[in-house]
């Protein structure tokens, strides 16, 4: 018997091409690191133009830019506001589909907090009700906590 018979090729390819993957396409839509910072100050509910960018320090030509395509793609909406003795101007704010990343945000959070930060960081998110922490988990269709090294991409049968 030779060494290759019992050796486990480490050779593979994804199982479907980019154009056809969800998580490819959700890429996508969010776009870059800026998109998401934005949306994370969209999620700490800061509205304002000038205070997005003076929180990240972001150039006013790219969060013009990020902002246009987060609106065009749904996930942040304009909401016009007048402050005392201005004129009126508009605010961003989540869409239903700009909150529906909150699991997605809040995964990534706690994977810094565990792989980068290693420790808690100074922002937990809690139930609103009862105050208790919350933490994003894989689950099943019976609803029982899978561990994430037991996951694994399986194509779906096309019905």
């Amino acid at each position: 018997m030779s060494n290759s018979d019992s050796v486990e090729t480490i050779r593979r390819r994804a199982p479907i091409p980019t154009a056809d993957c969800a998580l490819a396409q959700a890429a996508e839509e969010i776009g870059d690191r800026w998109s998401i910072l934005i949306l994370r100050e969209a999620f700490f509910g800061v509205m304002r133009y000038d205070d997005i960018r003076e929180d990240l320090g972001i150039p006013r030509s790219v969060l013009t830019d990020r902002l246009s395509k987060l609106v065009a793609h749904g996930l942040l909406e304009r909401r016009p506001y007048q402050e005392a003795g201005d004129r009126r101007r508009f605010g961003y704010a989540l869409t239903g589909k700009g909150r529906d990343l909150a699991p997605t945000l809040i995964a990534l959070t706690h994977w810094s907090e565990a792989h980068i930060l290693g420790a808690p960081g100074p922002i937990d998110v809690v139930d609103a009700a009862s105050g208790r922490s919350l933490r994003v988990a894989l689950v099943d269709d019976r609803g029982r906590v899978v561990d994430p090294e037991r996951a694994a991409p399986k194509l779906r049968n096309p019905s």
